[in-house]
């Protein structure tokens, strides 16, 4: 903060085998001004400007590299603020989470555009950079698709509410975040055979408080853990259901553009 120094080597806890964290803080909220500040300046060569905003990208680099980590996760807030623009600028691919409803609807309507706003200002940002030795992310922020969050499902549907939400996402999507022409064909489809959708994940509610309880994910869940009978049940599919989005953002970001390489990251906007 005060441009004394630079950033040092993140912690990393680890969870499990070949898999660490870096734990978030709030008190990056601080940094909002700072962020919004130097994304300007950026455009005035100044190479303070240029650490600053990329803090997040080297941060990430610099753990992955003491970790041999292959692919970095980024989990951000619903928002469109300077934390999330500068921790997007060291992100590759952009994978979103939506519930059917009107105000991820919306969401999609102004996250699509604000993206790729972004993109087209650090492309120019980047060709300024004033330190040829400060290695910059150039290809960021590409969509990779949408998991749909249901609400509650009923016989493997959704409840017909939800779904008349769920109808318009797909069309939302390809407008608004792909910035393609839609036809009427489009309009029809659903998220079942939307090809930017990766996956439907259940609420999976009664889960979660035994989940946090336990300090594990909810796939992870057993009878010791409180998991009995039907919650066992749904601990179950709720593995498989991660498996087959994993797998999914796995083949969409193959597709997006290059295999995912060492130490590129993702983000689940």
């Amino acid at each position: 903060m005060g441009g004394t120094g630079d950033i040092s080597t993140p912690h990393r806890e680890p969870i499990a085998p070949k898999l660490e964290l870096v734990v978030g803080d709030l008190s990056v909220s601080r940094f909002e001004d700072e962020l919004a500040s130097q994304w300007a300046r950026c455009l005035d060569r100044q190479e303070r400007a240029f650490r600053v905003i990329s803090a997040f990208h080297r941060g990430i680099q610099s753990a992955a590299e003491h970790s041999s980590a292959d692919i970095v996760l980024v989990d951000l807030g619903p928002n469109l603020g300077a934390i999330n623009r500068a921790a997007l600028v060291a992100c590759r691919f952009i994978v979103m989470p939506v519930a059917p409803d009107l105000f991820s609807l919306q969401g999609l309507r102004n996250l699509g555009p604000t993206v790729r706003q972004w993109q087209d200002e650090w492309r120019e940002r980047v060709r300024k950079n004033p330190v040829p030795e400060l290695k910059l992310p150039d290809e960021v922020m590409k969509p990779a698709g949408y998991v749909v969050l249901q609400h509650s499902i009923r016989l493997d549907r959704p409840m017909q509410a939800y779904d008349l939400w769920m109808n318009r996402i797909p069309e939302v999507y390809a407008t608004k975040v792909l910035d393609e022409t839609t036809d009427e064909t489009t309009k029809d489809t659903q998220p079942n055979s939307d090809p930017h959708c990766l996956g439907l994940l259940k609420r999976y509610g009664s889960l979660m408080p035994m989940a946090q309880e336990a300090r594990k994910p909810i796939f992870h869940l057993r009878p010791a853990d409180g998991a009995l009978g039907a919650h066992a049940t749904a601990a179950r599919a709720a593995r498989d259901d991660f498996a087959k989005v994993a797998d999914r953002i796995a083949t969409a970001t193959w597709r997006a553009g290059k295999k995912p390489g060492p130490r590129k990251s993702r983000s689940r906007a």
